[in-house]
């Protein structure tokens, strides 16, 4: 089955393109989309609207390209028009993964392999929201396709996803494996590693953040290292200042060469 976005764009995987041996394997949640503000006669109908997979995982939000995926989407001339929504609505995860992540590290987007729990799109409340309040209403009106891209759901990783990932995992030749909140340790890790820990905040409990320690997967160790959420370092909406802190505390302190 096949699903679509408002005003039609089809929903698609995002997967890693550089399929060569890298050093540092990043799991993440699930893929995000494209945004566009709606606007009529210079009114904004909708600040962001997700109209779009992203053309590739963990996007950057480069706003020339955000300009022409939107520009290919029609629209009826009575509805107005579409245009990239802000900076902060395009690619805010993948800028904090290059800049507050990957960097400290001393890696680069070369070195890594860049996966998801769920490597598609799905629609969060606010965009349930937005789309039930100005899309749904003009459907049958305008003959608009109806918006079947799933909403968020509660489970991300399933057995099979499991083993999907440990695939990757493996093709990657990576030594290192950063995990980016408590989901994909919750779903994925504890699937396929014996720990002692299902969150990141029962991690840090044990080894502290941003300390290495090591596993075995599939009969391979590998060291591992939980990390907040983008969302959360790099205070990205509703976030935790907690986490945020923690984050940029461990940032600091890699820098001096205190990682372990």
């Amino acid at each position: 089955m096949s699903y679509h976005f408002p005003f039609g764009e089809p929903l698609h995987d995002l997967t890693q393109e550089d399929r060569t041996p890298k050093k540092i394997f990043v799991l993440g949640v699930y893929a995000s989309a494209v945004h566009a503000r709606w606007k009529k006669d210079n009114k904004i109908i909708c600040q962001a609207l997700a109209v779009a997979s992203e053309p590739r995982i963990f996007w950057d939000g480069n706003p020339e390209e955000a300009a022409r995926i939107i520009s290919k989407i029609k629209i009826h001339p009575e509805l107005g028009y579409l245009e990239p929504a802000g900076p902060q609505l395009n690619g805010p995860s993948a800028k904090v993964l290059d800049e507050n992540i990957l960097a400290p590290l001393g890696y680069t987007r070369a070195d890594a392999w860049l996966c998801d729990l769920l490597p598609e799109a799905r629609l969060n409340p606010a965009q349930i929201k937005a789309i039930e309040a100005k899309y749904k209403p003009l459907i049958e009106k305008y003959g608009l396709n109806p918006v079947t891209v799933p909403k968020r759901p509660s489970t991300f990783c399933n057995r099979q996803r499991a083993e999907e990932i440990t695939k990757e995992l493996m093709d990657s030749q990576a030594e290192l494996l950063v995990l980016l909140g408590d989901i994909p340790i919750k779903e994925y890790l504890k699937k396929v590693a014996d720990i002692p820990y299902s969150t990141l905040g029962e991690y840090v409990s044990l080894y502290g953040y941003g300390n290495l320690t090591e596993i075995t997967v599939n009969s391979k160790q590998f060291k591992v290292l939980p990390l907040a959420h983008p969302r959360q370092i790099g205070a990205l909406g509703a976030h935790s200042e907690k986490w945020a802190q923690i984050h940029c505390q461990w940032e600091k302190s890699i820098k001096k060469g205190e990682i372990q």
